[in-house]
Order: C-alpha cells, then structure tokens, then sequence
C-alpha cells in the first residue's frame, strides 16, 4: 500500500473551517485596533475603579452610563450637527446624571450590605437602557466621524482608519487630564485619600458625601465621554453598555481594584487581547479575555497593580 501524497496547504485559523492568512500588515492593523480598543477600556475602567476605590460602591450601571454617554452625544449631533458639541454634551451630560444619581439614590446604600448596592447599580442600570429604548427605540443609531478625521490615514506600513487614530489620541489626552486631576490637585489629592481611608477624610473636616458627589461625576463622565467618542466606530444600541460592562470589569480585576494605573494597564493588555485574538478567530476573543484574568487572579490575586489586603 503506497504512501498517500502529501500536498502544502495555507494554515487554518478561525472556526468552520474558514481559512484566515496572518500577513504582516494584517497584525499590524489588529496592533493599533487593539490600542484604540484598550485606551478606551481603560477610560470606562478607570471611572469605574475611581468610583469603587473611593465609594466602596461596584457600580453595575456604569455600561448602562456608557451607552447612555453615546446618545446624549447623538441627541446633541443631531440638533447641532457639530461632533465636538456632541462630545462635550456626552460627557456633560453624565457628570449631572451621575451627581443626582449618587445624590438621590446611591448615597442611601453606603452602609447597606454589599449586594444591596449590586442591586440597585444593577436596577439602575436597567431604568436607564429602558428609558433610553423607550425615547430613541431598539433600532440602532450612527455617529458620523468629524469631516477633519473621515477617511484613512497612510502610515508607511499600512493604510489605517484616520478616526482610528483620534479615537487613540482622544482617550489618551483624557486619561492625562484625569491623571493630572487625580495626582496633581487638591480634590485629587482628597479622592485618593477617600480611597485610602475615607473615614480619615471626615475627620479632618472635608464634606466625604459632596466629595463622594463629585467622584461618581467623574466616573459617570469618563464612561459617557467614553460612549460619544466610540459612537461613529460602533452603531448605538440600548442594549451596547452589556459587553462593556463585563470587559471593563475584567479590566479592572487585571490592573488592580482601585488603582488608576491598574486601569490603564489592564485596559491596554485587554484591547490587545480582545483585537490580536479575533485575528486568528473573534469567537475566541472573550474567553481569551477571561483566561488572561484567570491567570493573573492565580499569580497575583490584588491585580497586577492592585494593593494586597485592600478592603
């Protein structure tokens, strides 16, 4: 019985048999897909973890405040017709959801049991992807790029996506201002002395609750701005904040729960992740996601720039 010829074949990758070709080109459009996706993963987590290292609050409305970011802006694109308009009113817009939020409702659940505040995050998370559903409708919504940044971009290597690119350039420059609003002013220095010890900030004659006012503002606004600027990359839809919200916790049990930092780093490690696997094959995108957690829960439990023994 002779031997069975051998014949080359292309490698395959993805499922169904689907035959995927990794050229150089290719991973370097999934690299800086990858960055884009990360630096806004790390805008959405670092409010998040702000709001949980200071608040002592997982807030489970913060991917219902993402998308409702997203069509606070489409409202203003509309009436306006201005892209930087739309942004400054997404983001706006959520510092004074955010504040009454706190005020009116979060603020009672401080010394309730934790899953008391699980539920209502999560309820309020709910009112919030209804009301918008019920004012704009399920059918999605669009986002047109600025004029200045339509079109593509040649980069020697490869030709890319100018709003890519802002998008990169946009939640970089926000993540610095909240850097330098975190590390190098007074209501920075009180909000990360509220994460420390919020107690001790009392004492010293602070008003803890205005500050706490202040810093589900700016958490509820970096997943708002957030939403308006990924909004001409992803199509609106009411149910958008789910799989944000998942991701940006992952993000934040990778970098560290509390650590602005952590977010960032974890934010850029989950979009790469997130973009490189899809690559080979999108299916396994999340449960990549969800490995490289597992991982870093096994060797580092605090998160890779978490502090050990914080409450």
């Amino acid at each position: 019985m002779g031997r069975r010829a051998r014949t080359a074949c292309p490698l395959r990758l993805g499922s169904n048999n689907t035959v995927r070709m990794i050229t150089w080109p290719n991973f370097l459009s999934q690299f800086f897909n990858g960055l884009a996706t990360g630096t806004l993963l790390a805008l959405i987590s670092s409010g998040l973890t702000i709001i949980y290292g200071t608040l002592g609050v997982l807030n489970l409305a913060h991917g219902a405040m993402f998308m409702l970011g997203g069509y606070a802006g489409f409202l203003a694109f509309q009436l306006t017709g201005s892209f930087v308009v739309a942004v400054i009113v997404g983001a706006l817009a959520l510092v004074v959801v955010g504040g009454i939020i706190e005020l009116v409702i979060v603020r009672h659940f401080y010394s309730r049991p934790p899953e008391d505040q699980l539920l209502v995050t999560f309820g309020i998370g709910i009112v919030i992807v209804e009301l918008v559903r019920l004012a704009f409708g399920s059918l999605s919504h669009s986002v047109p790029p600025p004029s200045w940044a339509a079109g593509v971009t040649p980069m020697g290597f490869l030709i890319y996506p100018t709003y890519r690119i802002v998008v990169l350039a946009i939640a970089a420059a926000a993540l610095t201002a909240l850097y330098v609003v975190l590390y190098r002013t007074r209501v920075g220095m009180i909000v990360r002395a509220g994460i420390e010890d919020s107690g001790m900030v009392g004492m010293l004659g602070i008003n803890v609750y205005r500050v706490f006012m202040v810093v589900f503002g700016i958490g509820a606004m970096a997943a708002g701005f957030a939403g308006i600027v990924n909004a001409p990359v992803v199509s609106l839809t009411p149910d958008m904040g789910e799989s944000i919200l998942v991701q940006t916790f992952v993000v934040v049990v990778i970098g560290g729960v509390g650590s602005f930092t952590g977010a960032i780093l974890g934010g850029l490690i989950a979009g790469e992740i997130l973009s490189l696997t899809s690559m080979v094959d999108p299916a396994y995108s999340a449960v990549m996601l969800f490995a490289a957690m597992t991982l870093v829960l096994l060797v580092r439990p605090q998160g890779l720039l978490g502090v050990a023994g914080r409450d």
